[in-house]
């Protein structure tokens, strides 16, 4: 492909998508999901080839994925993380890089500055902040420049969490307003759940070098903070019992509420949302009347269990990271004795298909906040509003990351010129506006209302 051709035409590209890290635990689901939406008549998706390190593993992945049919004659390219190279010349055949090779941390950057650098769009499932700020710090003026979209957790991490607050928070007709948005998170399985390792490495990872993340926030200039109407919330129990919902609960240190509220200074900075590359009059007014019913509110993930004992072997998972994750030989025992430290959670073998067949999830989202904004000025004031939504789906790790991941793509391949020229940027402030939601709930994971009620002080 000539430099000079058009980044975002698709004429100008061998593939519609690359997806790299194809043979991996999750990457051979992406594929699975991305085939059944290739040539089919609705779809933008005409072309895709798999990318990695080992070319038998890949083709293992297509038979895989294409089952019960044979599986298609698609393209197998070589590529390496530590090869900038051959990243180089997957991004000149295609308008969009799928990266599924994690931990992020330790893989990532190469494959962003590949995209960025030859204005290739990009997608990833990562769930790690300070990879996520650290390429938005380091490469976005320079993806501004080359049309090059940069768009990190575009799986579990962190889309049922971003699209399930603005959907609380769009509940909140004016003048009510929200204050908070709590999301208490549950998984449930017939049978035994079992984590993706590279999740356990990623969060093992990120505590170890939660330094660098506080690090890199302090060099950088301070983000405009949405104004919430109402006193700040309390910290709250360490352990809470959520009746409405039949849940315990603790605080979850995950990537959701830091992907959240990157999305709600961003729109801080720009109210109407950003603007997409050659928008039409009807899709700018769309735009700026769903950014106008997005409501800013304190934001926090809580992980849920139907039972105290379940909720302490989550806790006790925890511990033992926190235990050993600060120093490199805990690390090594970590990463080395998964199952054992994680207590069943996490395994190197990862879950069975019938183990991912039985699993889902529910992401309950409890809001409250004023009927009327009016309230939030007056001293010793306490919301008198409560609004419960729910996102529900299947497996998080398997099964939801990839339908949300190429929900993404088809929107980015098909409404390319609705979506700002590039730039780094968090999966709520790009797709929000767009129907990532209406396609999410076409293909299994719903959005409902639970309930409305009055708070009696």
């Amino acid at each position: 492909m000539e430099q000079n051709q058009d980044q975002h035409s698709p004429k100008s590209h061998r593939f519609d998508l690359i997806i790299l890290g194809a043979s991996g635990f999750t990457g051979k689901y992406v594929v699975k999901e991305a085939l059944k939406f290739l040539n089919n008549p609705s779809s933008p998706l005409k072309s895709i080839a798999l990318a990695g390190r080992n070319v038998t593993k890949l083709t293992q992945t297509l038979q895989w994925a294409s089952q019960p049919n044979p599986p298609p004659s698609l393209p197998i390219l070589t590529a390496d993380t530590t090869d900038p190279a051959s990243l180089r010349a997957l991004c000149n055949q295609t308008s969009l890089i799928l990266n599924c090779v994690g931990p992020f941390r330790l893989y990532g950057e190469p494959v962003v500055a590949a995209c960025v650098d030859t204005g290739c769009n990009y997608l990833d499932i990562c769930g790690e902040p300070e990879f996520m700020e650290r390429m938005e710090a380091n490469y976005h003026d320079r993806a501004v420049e080359t049309g090059s979209l940069v768009v990190s957790a575009c799986g579990f991490d962190s889309v049922p969490a971003e699209l399930g607050f603005m959907f609380n928070s769009r509940q909140w007709v004016s003048p009510a307003a929200p204050n908070r948005v709590e999301a208490f998170l549950s998984t449930e399985s017939e049978k035994r759940i079992v984590g993706n390792f590279a999740t356990y490495e990623s969060a093992i990872l990120g505590f170890a070098n939660a330094h660098k993340l506080q690090e890199l926030r302090k060099s950088r200039p301070r983000r405009a903070k949405p104004v919430v109407p109402g006193p700040s919330p309390s910290n709250g129990e360490t352990i809470e019992n959520q009746k409405k919902i039949g849940l315990w609960a603790v605080k979850l240190p995950s990537a959701d509420s830091i992907v959240v509220r990157r999305t709600l200074a961003i729109l801080t900075e720009n109210p109407h949302g950003l603007a997409g590359l050659n928008e039409h009059a009807e899709i700018i007014e769309k735009r700026e009347a769903f950014w106008s019913s997005v409501k800013p509110a304190h934001f926090g993930v809580k992980l849920g269990s139907k039972s105290l004992l379940g909720l302490f072997r989550n806790i006790t998972a925890g511990i033992f990271i926190g235990l050993f994750g600060s120093f490199a030989f805990g690390r090594r025992l970590l990463l080395n004795f998964p199952s054992f430290f994680s207590l069943g959670w996490f395994s190197k073998k990862g879950p069975s298909e019938e183990e991912v067949k039985s699993a889902s999830f529910k992401m309950w989202f409890v809001g409250h906040g004023f009927s009327n904004v009016s309230l939030a000025t007056q001293r010793n004031t306490k919301p008198d509003t409560e609004i419960i939504t729910r996102v529900m789906g299947p497996e998080v790790g398997y099964v939801t990351t990839p339908i949300i991941l190429i929900q993404c793509a088809l929107i980015l391949l098909g409404q390319r010129d609705n979506l700002p020229k590039g730039g780094t940027y968090p999966p709520g402030i790009i797709f929000g506006s767009t129907d990532l939601q209406e396609r999410l709930q076409q293909n299994g994971i719903s959005f409902d209302i639970i309930s409305k009620t009055t708070i009696s002080s």
